[in-house]
């Protein structure tokens, strides 16, 4: 009997340790905080992995997460400088930087951190849209929106613990009640628009052709004045060539002989092969050795 209580006592006193054991050891992983309350009060914070203690049965350990979160933020109304609405859709990733602060201020609570995101996020959407028309908020999605909120929220989350990495917007449209009558209105624009360059472009090209026109005909012009004058200075040197030709006899006379040649050969083109001449032509008397 006394070996059976023994025992028993054994084992309990055993189990006890391995309690007082298990209650005293903390593990922390990568991803996550540790804190270590004392009557609810944190007495310190466990940044990094691996395994510590605690004193079992005084204190506790909670968890808070320490990678990077998102948070869906509702569909909304927002309303634009040009008093037009559109729907604003977004989620905002966030992190907890200084557990410690989080702690106090928020009880350690995800759900109290995400309502205020909630209504920090919103609050500078709402600001940053209102600030700009429907045109600039159509074209500011490729990250200038973004950017802009970020800016309108600033460091307002840093009193909690938490740091904003990036405020996203999933969708940035317009109500269907006036969608198809705005996207007219846009298309109306932007032929505008075309119209405007083409006629730009059009007046511009008419431009540039009539100053083309203009070098050309000035050209030609130039050119037809150049020309007119090499043929007047070869017409004169021709007449020059002439006159000094019919100055001299017998420059005269041979000049008389080959005209009087090239006269009867042309008269002897074709089938016609018979030139008839009076006696006392020239061309006659060269042939008859006159």
């Amino acid at each position: 009997m006394k070996k059976t209580l023994k025992k028993v006592t054994g084992t309990i006193a055993g189990l006890a340790v391995i309690i007082v054991l298990l209650g005293s050891v903390v593990v922390t992983n990568e991803n996550e905080y540790k804190l270590i309350r004392q009557f609810g009060r944190v007495e310190r914070v466990i940044d990094n992995a691996g395994v510590t203690l605690k004193l079992p049965f005084i204190q506790t350990a909670d968890t808070l997460p320490k990678q990077i979160l998102l948070y869906d933020l509702a569909a909304s109304d927002v309303i634009t400088m040009d008093k037009k609405t559109m729907l604003s859709d977004s989620y905002v990733l966030w992190r907890i930087t200084d557990p410690l602060k989080f702690a106090q201020t928020l009880n350690s609570s995800v759900a109290s951190a995400e309502g205020r995101i909630d209504t920090v996020v919103y609050n500078s959407v709402k600001n940053v849209i209102s600030s700009m028309s429907q045109n600039e908020v159509i074209s500011g999605r490729d990250g200038e929106l973004s950017q802009a909120i970020m800016t309108n929220v600033g460091d307002s989350m840093a009193e909690y613990g938490i740091e904003l990495l990036a405020v996203e917007t999933k969708r940035l449209d317009l109500p269907a009640d006036n969608k198809a009558a705005v996207y007219e209105r846009m298309i109306s624009e932007r032929d505008k628009i075309a119209a405007t360059y083409t006629a730009e472009g059009q007046a511009e090209a008419q431009k540039i052709r009539n100053t083309t026109d203009r070098e050309i005909a000035i050209s030609i012009s130039d050119a037809k004045a150049q020309a007119a004058a090499i043929t007047a200075d070869g017409e004169a040197e021709y007449m020059r060539i002439m006159a000094e030709a019919y100055r001299d006899p017998q420059k005269a006379d041979f000049y008389s002989y080959t005209r009087s040649l090239e006269a009867a050969r042309a008269s002897l083109k074709g089938d016609s092969n018979t030139l008839i001449l009076p006696a006392d032509s020239p061309i006659a008397r060269i042939f008859m050795g006159q």
